[in-house]
């Protein structure tokens, strides 16, 4: 086997990001996505501008057939792009090239009045607003399957567990429908964060006075081109899809800050689910497990193992994905009229965040719509203190006769002596001296020490956050 020289170009595949690799995110995010992005702002731009009277329509026709027949060279572009510190001065050199070859008069309207950073900005919001369509559809699917799970279990009772320990009993409904509450929370921030992804249209220092020179150009003499920069910056982001900001936003970030936000809000909630699924579906809890398949969870020591793959690759995704949504918040501290390295420094961390996001929000689905429950194996983890884990009950009934401090005292007492006997806890309340026999009726003990018993108010919230998500869900329809 060979590798690559120095000299070849590599493959990035996600070898070794398997949070994304076998999500079908890449062609959406790679150099060949960004520099067709970048074209079609370019195709975009002479569209709107021969709409203006700026371009002649003759000019940007040829410029749109140049772009759907040529192919350019990414890797070349790449390479020289150092030159520049950006890809877009040498894109635009080989684009006018191409369109020279083919209409030598339109090769003069190419990038007309443009700058980089437009053109750039304008890409990075194409290809964000389509990868944030798909984490919409995939949150919309394990919604789904989430809201499944939360109505089919609704009265499963499980132990609930804080800092690692059992608290109080629950519902893996009420499990469910917390999952599905963080979800839905993503679906409302992607929604809002893609319907004001905006276009990019600044020129040079932000003012627009190229695009308005070149239109009074073209009006003739006296013609100052007044009013036009902002009827193309509209005219553009009707054009590509995006919104229209109130004014360029070379060095006022957000729109990079609010991306690598909604991709810790994405992960962050995939995470909560997944990092739940790792506990529960180790062996000795064994109370949910993920869907298996061909080459699924396998080892490549021990046969016997079923590794939790999908829950990994989503804390995977989880962890990265803030480190670099810091970087796109870095980049707000943006200098002057244009940044030097804060621009060039979001890049790669904005296409990480989206990728890690969309490949998190892949494997999201399989889980959450494959997860297998086994409500027996939650049946018996529940009753393995014996009945101590509705301590916080038993604390509430015995306040009036002992007070709440001294009954928590007792109860704890009583704990600490089961787990180290091994002696039921139900048995040793029955004989507990300062309860003078009140827990010695079998019928009474049962009825308060059965976890079922004790579910709170798990369904109504159940309920509400199922209301919640059929909402979201009649949302999601309107805008389609």
């Amino acid at each position: 086997m060979t590798g690559h020289t120095s000299d070849q170009p590599g493959t990035d595949a996600g070898l070794l990001s398997p949070s994304w690799a076998a999500a079908g995110v890449h062609p959406l995010l790679s150099d060949e996505a960004w520099v067709a992005a970048m074209v079609e702002v370019e195709v975009a731009l002479a569209t709107v501008q021969a709409r203006l009277g700026v371009v002649p329509p003759s000019a940007a026709e040829a410029i749109a057939r140049t772009a759907a027949a040529t192919s350019l060279d990414v890797t070349a572009i790449a390479h020289r792009a150092t030159g520049a510190a950006n890809p877009v001065v040498v894109l635009v050199q080989e684009f006018t090239r191409a369109v020279a070859q083919t209409d030598p008069s339109a090769a003069e309207y190419v990038h007309r009045g443009g700058t980089s950073q437009d053109i750039l900005d304008s890409a990075a919001m194409l290809l964000a607003g389509r990868v944030l369509d798909r984490i919409d559809a995939d949150l919309v699917r394990i919604a789904g399957s989430l809201a499944a799970l939360a109505a089919g279990h609704r009265d499963t009772p499980m132990a609930g567990r804080t800092l690692t320990q059992h608290a109080a009993p629950v519902t893996f409904g009420l499990k469910a429908a917390g999952w599905l509450t963080l979800v839905l929370d993503a679906v409302d921030r992607v929604r809002r964060v893609r319907a004001g992804l905006p276009v990019q249209l600044g020129g040079a220092a932000g003012t627009l006075s190229a695009y308005q020179a070149y239109a009074g150009s073209a009006g003739g003499a006296g013609t100052s081109g007044a009013g036009h920069g902002m009827t193309l910056m509209a005219g553009l982001a009707g054009e590509l899809g995006l919104a229209e900001p109130a004014a360029p936003w070379h060095t006022q970030r957000t729109p990079l800050a609010d991306l690598g936000w909604v991709a810790s809000v994405v992960t962050g909630a995939l995470g909560k689910l997944a990092v739940d699924v790792l506990g529960m579906s180790r062996t000795e809890v064994g109370e949910v497990a993920e869907p298996t398949g061909e080459d699924r969870g396998v080892s490549s020591a021990m046969p016997q193992k079923r590794n939790p793959v999908l829950a990994t690759v989503i804390v995977a995704a989880a962890r990265q994905v803030p480190a670099y949504s810091l970087v796109l918040a870095q980049s707000m501290l943006a200098e002057d009229e244009r940044a030097a390295g804060g621009w060039q420094s979001e890049w790669q961390p904005l296409r990480e965040v989206l990728r890690l996001a969309a490949g998190a929000a892949t494997a999201g689905v399989e889980l959450a719509a494959g997860l297998s429950v086994f409500p027996q194996r939650m049946a018996a983890n529940l009753n393995l203190t014996g009945g101590a884990i509705v301590s916080e009950r038993l604390n509430v009934e015995l306040a009036p006769l002992l007070g709440k401090a001294v009954a928590k005292k007792l109860l704890a007492r009583i704990s600490r002596e089961a787990a180290a006997t091994g002696k039921p806890f139900a048995e040793l309340l029955a004989v507990a001296p300062e309860l003078d026999g009140r827990f010695a009726d079998a019928r009474v003990a049962d009825e308060l020490l059965d976890p079922a018993n004790y579910l709170g108010a798990a369904d109504e919230i159940v309920a509400r956050v199922l209301r919640r998500h059929q909402y979201t869900n009649a949302q999601g329809h309107e805008d389609r």
